[in-house]
């Protein structure tokens, strides 16, 4: 039988006191992996309230250093490290929040050769990354190996949330059935031309984490075949119901990609 240390008793007991949570669920945390790949804007808000909840190893992918641009919403950062590893400095600050938590760092760009190996051995995946190519790369890959993939992504004054359930590939869609394709190079515009806001991404890294501990305990309804949409300026929230696309490419009922495909990065066009 689990045993909590009173320092976890007391860290945790507004989990405890939950009945959905409970000792049992806490232990299921604390038991639990989950990956968050780019430790950016959606990626900091997601990992500090992972952290805060005990999950207990998380895995940190960025490849990018802090700068003095990332700071007005990547709140993992500080001042002072600016210039330093995105994944050293997120590291610092989860373990300094909880030291339940064991911090795995990967300072790499995910590719076709290595995103295997980075995620199999995660329960879930977080993908908070900004462009286009290396969100189909997560998807496919969580799909070969029925990982869960909770995705997020921001512009301006919006944000966007769902997640696919490659437990149960056959009742939940990919994110190939909302966009097939990559879109064409500048159809979309990144957060650097067009701007972001930076509590959007505190907002929906939040609503991630939400969901990745929802799958981890098995309660609730999670966002699977729902896409959440925020609208900040009005701060009106809609789901849309997303359905598996019986021509999707990947998951569909002839499917044309059987491996894993890697774009051109010169189209990542951010969302």
């Amino acid at each position: 039988m689990f045993q909590f240390t009173e320092e976890q008793i007391k860290r945790y007991a507004r989990h405890i006191i939950l009945p959905e949570v409970g000792g049992k669920g806490q232990e299921k945390l604390l038991k639990s992996r989950v990956l968050v790949i780019g430790a950016g804007g959606l990626g900091s808000p997601a990992l500090f309230y992972l952290a805060a909840a005990g999950v207990g190893t998380l895995g940190i992918v960025d490849y990018d250093v802090v700068d003095f641009s990332n700071l007005q919403r990547q709140i993992l950062h500080t001042t002072q490290r600016v210039g330093i590893s995105k994944v050293e400095s997120a590291s610092e600050t989860l373990k300094a929040l909880n030291p339940d938590v064991k911090v795995i760092t990967y300072n790499t760009m995910i590719n076709k050769d290595n995103i295997v190996d980075i995620i199999k051995d995660y329960d879930l995946v977080l993908d908070g990354t900004d462009n286009f190519p290396t969100r189909f790369l997560i998807n496919d890959a969580c799909y070969f190996e029925r990982i869960p993939l909770v995705s997020a992504a921001m512009l301006r004054f919006e944000g966007q949330c769902t997640v696919f359930d490659f437990r149960h590939r056959d009742l939940s869609p990919c994110y190939r059935c909302l966009f097939p394709e990559p879109p064409p190079p500048g159809l979309i515009p990144s957060c650097q031309e067009a701007g972001i806001l930076g509590s959007i991404g505190g907002i929906m890294g939040c609503i991630q984490a939400t969901e990745a501990i929802k799958m981890i305990l098995g309660i609730g309804e999670p966002l699977v075949g729902k896409l959440l949409i925020m609208d900040a300026l009005s701060m009106e929230f809609k789901k849309v119901k997303l359905r598996k696309d019986p021509s999707c490419p990947l998951c569909g009922d002839e499917p044309k990609i059987t491996g894993l495909i890697e774009y051109d990065q010169s189209c990542e066009a951010r969302f």
